[in-house]
């Protein structure tokens, strides 16, 4: 049968565990940890019209209106308001960095893997200034950089959810993406946000492994998800996870947050979803008809599939410290 979720307060999407941060913040590697969540209130049976599962993929545009440009670097902050900046590198150096500052002074740092075309970068810190500044490796060998650009901007978003409606870098999807069309599928007899949280929660859970070949061989600084990989693959770790069920809820508008931080002493992603009757999410529990159970997605999906018993290292939740938002 299958399961029934309920979600109350912050829905805690841990997705798999991670590696040790180093100096500087390092992509989410893994070793599986959980959570605990509050005491439920048993949801009422449904009642009313079918939810709209049509898909709604907001697209980012590098309009040109407002734009810092040279001849190594487009910088386009035309559509700032909408939750995103676009950086195009166009130079040839082995190794770039972009960094964007928060108005909290949060300093998120981002590896440039793709040059010459537009990569979209969220603005998760709200309303305020937010620093961009864009680093060429000056001396490989030592790990020293070099600005070739730094500017500050004034950011006033008309929607406070939109950084986490949009496509970005980390959570990178399109209207023809399958993940977009699986979300659809799975909305179809959904009632609520909380119901399609749950359908594709499960879905994500019942098909896609823990990718413990991936983690034995190292996850680098700089790893972003493919969606569309761990989808044909079926295969994920922490961020994978996060990424692909953040994805598609955003295509179900559905405001969800890509979430990085540390589970104790471990490096960690998982997902944060807004719903309107409750606010952000992110304790999730699970209702089996008799027994209430708390969830941890990695720990689900990889128990189901190989039978290990992984409850003995689940935490109790205090040990969740998020440090940035995608």
């Amino acid at each position: 049968m299958k399961k029934r979720l309920v979600f109350i307060l912050i829905l805690l999407f841990a997705l798999g565990g991670c590696g040790q941060q180093t100096t500087q913040p390092s992509t989410p590697s893994d070793n599986p940890q959980s959570t605990s969540a509050n005491t439920p209130a048993q949801s009422a049976e449904p009642t009313g019209p079918l939810r709209d599962a049509t898909p709604e993929v907001l697209v980012p545009d590098s309009s040109g209106t407002t734009v810092f440009e040279a001849e190594l670097y487009r910088i386009d902050v035309s559509n700032s308001d909408q939750g995103y900046v676009m950086v195009q590198y166009k130079g040839d150096n082995e190794k770039v960095k972009l960094q964007i500052a928060l108005p909290n002074e949060t300093v998120y740092t981002y590896l440039v893997t793709k040059y010459n075309e537009y990569v979209t970068y969220p603005l998760p810190g709200g309303t305020g200034n937010y620093t961009i500044t864009l680093y060429e490796a000056a001396d490989i060998e030592n790990d020293l950089y070099a600005v070739i650009f730094t500017e500050t901007i004034d950011v006033t978003l008309t929607d406070a959810f939109l950084p986490f409606l949009y496509p970005n870098n980390y959570v990178n999807f399109t209207a023809d993406s399958e993940a977009v069309a699986k979300a659809e599928v799975l909305a179809a007899d959904c009632y609520s946000d909380l119901d399609v949280i749950a359908s594709v929660y499960n879905f994500v859970i019942e098909n896609i492994s823990y990718d413990y070949e991936k983690v034995e061989n190292g996850v680098q600084f700089g790893y972003t998800p493919d969606i569309n990989e761990t989808l044909e693959t079926k295969k994920g770790i922490c961020f994978d996870y996060a990424s692909l069920m953040s994805a598609m809820l955003r295509s179900q508008r559905i405001p969800t947050k890509l979430e990085v931080g540390y589970a104790g002493e471990t490096y960690h992603a998982w997902i944060s979803c807004f719903v309107d009757e409750i606010g952000w999410v992110d304790k999730l529990i699970q209702f089996d008809g008799q027994n209430w159970t708390l969830i941890d997605p990695t720990f689900a999906a990889s128990s189901t599939q190989d039978g290990r018993d992984l409850s003995s290292v689940i935490g109790d939740g205090t040990n969740y410290q998020v440090k940035y938002n995608y």
